[in-house]
């Protein structure tokens, strides 16, 4: 039988919970950092579809102009050639 001293014991135990701890904490760290980087890419994606209808959105509204434009430019267009006459 082994004989160990309470002091042995409790440096063993030491030991054994540094070295758990060594090896959990990494573990622990990463995990957290995982998940605060995954809300993170969320939060970006998130902006990234709003900002995506928004441009729809304003496309449609600018080609809307463009053609509001073109029919009043070519009535401007036919009551100057009209006026002349």
């Amino acid at each position: 039988m082994i004989n160990i001293t309470q002091k042995q014991s409790l440096l063993i135990v030491l030991i054994i919970s540094s070295s758990l701890l060594g090896l959990y904490l990494p573990k622990i760290y990463i995990k957290n950092n995982i998940y605060y980087t995954s809300r993170n890419i969320n939060k970006l994606y998130s902006h990234y579809i709003s900002l995506k209808e928004e441009n729809r959105a304003l496309y449609t509204q600018l080609e809307d102009m463009k053609f509001q434009n073109q029919i009043l430019d070519t009535i401007i267009l036919q009551y100057k050639m009209n006026e002349g006459k």
